[in-house]
């Protein structure tokens, strides 16, 4: 007698549970390396900027008042009068003509090669000494009369009158009227470029 083998059904497969993975919320702190790094990032930084600024503050020139490249304060009891030979200040490097215009404030250096020129009181001109440029008593470049390419540059003017009211140089450097001045200024430390030779007169 043949026995018949009784097919036993296969059990499914169970699945096994699988938790879910548990996110990692937890933030984390800066380590106490990264904040030293920190520090010492911020302090040179700072470090730097100072000085930066102290190399800045030392460069830049600075001018007292009554030396060259500063503000020179004039009564105008001793400007020269109208028509006159110009007044030389050697301290400011600068000659001051009286005009019918007004009052000019030249640069005593040639607009050619930097020489110091001279008043020549016999021409009425200014003469300079190293390349023979002259120069009209208002700065103007006579024509031929030398090298220099341009008039000669001119100092910015204030002009300070009863009230308070100033008068001041304009872009072109003309002249300053004078009329009713309490007090003259001098900025040798802001200097007006003079017109090429040839040029309409500078006022």
């Amino acid at each position: 007698m043949t026995t018949t083998p009784v097919r036993r059904a296969a059990a499914a497969p169970t699945k096994a549970a699988t938790a879910p993975a548990v996110a990692d919320t937890e933030t984390k702190g800066i380590s106490r390396r990264e904040f030293l790094y920190y520090i010492w990032g911020a302090s040179l930084a700072l470090l730097t900027a100072e000085s930066t600024g102290t190399i800045i503050w030392f460069s830049l020139p600075r001018f007292r008042a009554g030396q060259f490249g500063g503000v020179f304060t004039l009564d105008p009891a001793f400007l020269p009068p109208v028509g006159a030979k110009p007044a030389g200040n050697p301290a400011g490097k600068y000659w001051l003509t009286n005009t019918k215009d007004g009052l000019l404030a030249l640069s005593m250096v040639c607009t050619h090669l930097g020489c110091l020129f001279k008043w020549n009181e016999a021409n009425f001109r200014f003469e300079c000494p190293c390349h023979g440029s002259k120069f009209e008593a208002d700065g103007t470049k006579i024509v031929g009369q030398g090298p220099a390419p341009r008039n000669l540059d001119r100092f910015a003017l204030t002009v300070v009158k009863a009230g308070g009211a100033q008068d001041k140089t304009d872009d072109n450097g003309g002249p300053v009227n004078v009329s009713g001045a309490t007090t003259i200024a001098i900025d040798t430390g802001k200097k007006i470029k003079g017109w090429p030779e040839g040029s309409p007169p500078q006022i």
